[in-house]
C-alpha cells in the first residue's frame, strides 16, 4: 500500500480522535487493516489501494448517535485523496462507496453486491469491518463495553440498552451475518456465540 503523507495521516489521527472514543479510535482501523491483510495473502484483493483507503476513512467522522457519520466521512477521504493523492489514480467514487454502505452494517445480503470482483471486495471488505463479532469472548466483551461507554454521555441508558439489544438480535436472526464464505465459514459460529452471550446481559 502507499504511505500517507505525513500531513495526511496526522490530519487522519487527529479526526479519529476528535470527539474521544472508545472504541472508533485509529486503533479500531489497525484491527480492521490486520483483517484486510489476511484477505490481501489469499485470496487478494481487486482494487486494494481504493479498499485500503475505506478502511483509513470509514469511521473519520464519529459522534455516537449522528446519522450522517458515514456520509461525512466519505466526504472526507474524497477530500483528502483530492488533496493529497491527486495523482495516484485513486477511485475516489469507489472509496466513498465502501464507506457509505457501511452506514447499513447488519442490513447487506451477499447477493445486494455484484458476482465479480469489485462485489468480492465489497463483501469482505464489510466483513473486515464486522470481524470483532465474531472475535475471542474476552475481546467482544471488550468491544461491547466500548460502544457502550461511547453512547453513555449521548443517549439514556435504557434507550442504548434497548436499541443495541434490538441491533443484536436482528444481527443473530440474520441466516449470513458474513457476507463473505471466508468469513462466514471462519467466524459465523463465534460470532452467534458471542451475540446471544451479549443479549443475555441486557435483558
Amino acid at each position: 500500500m502507499p504511505e500517507l503523507a505525513p500531513a495526511q495521516r496526522a490530519t487522519l489521527e487527529a479526526a479519529y480522535a476528535d470527539p474521544p472514543r472508545a472504541y472508533h479510535s485509529f486503533a479500531h482501523v489497525g484491527e480492521v487493516m490486520r483483517e484486510m491483510a489476511g484477505i490481501l495473502a489469499a485470496p487478494g484483493w481487486h482494487r486494494p489501494r481504493e479498499v485500503w483507503l475505506a478502511v483509513l476513512y470509514h469511521d473519520a467522522v464519529y459522534v455516537p448517535g449522528a446519522t450522517d457519520n458515514e456520509a461525512r466521512s466519505a466526504v472526507l477521504a474524497r477530500e483528502a485523496i483530492a488533496r493529497w493523492m491527486p495523482d495516484a489514480g485513486i477511485d475516489a467514487a469507489r472509496v466513498a462507496g465502501l464507506i457509505e454502505l457501511t452506514a447499513r452494517h447488519g442490513q447487506h445480503q451477499p447477493e445486494d453486491f455484484p458476482d465479480d470482483a469489485d462485489g468480492d471486495d465489497t463483501r469482505r471488505f464489510l466483513d473486515c469491518d464486522m470481524a470483532i463479532l465474531g472475535a475471542p469472548a474476552a475481546r467482544f466483551d471488550a468491544y461491547d463495553r466500548a460502544i457502550a461507554a461511547e453512547y453513555r454521555d449521548r443517549v439514556p441508558g435504557w434507550l442504548y440498552r434497548m436499541q443495541r439489544r434490538r441491533f443484536l438480535a436482528a444481527l443473530l436472526r440474520r441466516p449470513r451475518i458474513y457476507l463473505s464464505a471466508e468469513f462466514h465459514a471462519r467466524l459465523d459460529a463465534a460470532a452467534r456465540a458471542n451475540l446471544r452471550r451479549a443479549l443475555v446481559t441486557k435483558r
